[in-house]
């Protein structure tokens, strides 16, 4: 089963997040082979991390939910909240399979929430840009909840394009970029 986990950083937390960075990636290096995608949000302007996004394939909610709350930086306090998402790999690659490579361009992690009907579950015309792609679920994989997107864009306007952006409650757009060891 494949979840998106999203930790939003609390404000005030840079310091500790920052200690806590070896311990972050070493508990993320026991899920190499599981990760779909993984990286920090960051501010506007690229300088500070905001959050972390994960995508990983694990064998149950339960596993997903010990990935999620034993991370030492959830531990620690650094993280003001944290969505856990069922979620469905479109694409059915990794984000180092991505063919844009790891650093060129702009990244954005585009978060929509649902607002009803079910949208967006096939991939957009114009695949070359997107790292990750799929939608939201609720925990038994039968209801829509929305769709996390990972896309190379110009700018967080043309990333929010790769939603039907009406069709939602509400879509955020965070500055992203990959994550782990280089």
């Amino acid at each position: 089963m494949e979840f998106f986990c999203y930790h939003r950083d609390r404000p005030g937390s840079l310091a500790l997040r920052d200690e806590l960075l070896h311990d972050h990636w070493s508990y993320m290096d026991q899920y190499g082979k599981e990760l779909i995608a993984r990286g920090p949000t960051m501010t506007d302007d690229g300088e500070e991390p905001t959050g972390s996004v994960h995508i990983i394939d694990l064998p149950d909610a339960a596993a997903a939910r010990a990935f999620v709350f034993d991370e030492p930086g959830y531990q620690a306090g650094v993280y003001q909240d944290v969505l856990l998402r069922r979620w469905r790999n479109i694409l059915g690659r990794t984000m180092w399979d991505f063919p844009g490579g790891r650093t060129e361009g702009a990244r954005f992690l585009v978060l929509g929430l649902g607002a009803g009907e079910a949208v967006d579950l096939e991939l957009p015309r114009d695949t070359g840009e997107l790292i990750a792609y799929g939608p939201l679920l609720s925990d038994d994989g039968t209801a829509w909840l929305g769709t996390a997107a990972l896309v190379r864009a110009p700018d967080a306007d043309s990333a929010r394009a790769v939603l039907t952006v009406d069709q939602y409650a509400t879509v955020e757009v965070h500055r992203w970029q990959f994550g782990g060891r280089s």
